[in-house]
């Protein structure tokens, strides 16, 4: 690869970190946020062109959606979260009603 590719994939893999942790990312990085980030950046790397599957003669080799392109995978995704310190999965979901409402209030309170 040239140089200029290898800029490209790690400003893409970055864009797609920062798109998914925002300002909590540091410099350096938290621990865990690096080794998401170089799988990323080597599925693109050995996929540069993101295809599901490929055939040479009798050969057929398939891949699985986690080794396709620069996308994030699920796992990916919750350890970013994880080492950023962003909660993930039902916990962060409350929707239980403020103590202060009365029994039987209804209204949503943002």
């Amino acid at each position: 690869m040239t140089d200029a590719q290898c800029a490209l994939v790690g400003r893409l893999t970055e864009d797609a970190v920062r798109g998914e942790v925002g300002d909590r990312l540091t410099d350096p990085p938290q621990p865990g946020v690096a080794s998401v980030a170089l799988s990323m950046a080597a599925r693109v790397l050995t996929n540069p062109t993101g295809i599901s599957s490929e055939q040479a003669g009798g050969m057929l080799m398939s891949y699985f959606a986690s080794q396709i392109g620069q996308a994030m995978s699920d796992d990916e995704r919750r350890r970013l979260r994880r080492a950023v310190g962003i909660a993930s999965g039902a916990g962060m979901l409350d929707i239980s009603p403020p103590t202060e409402c009365a029994q039987g209030d209804l209204r949503m309170v943002w």
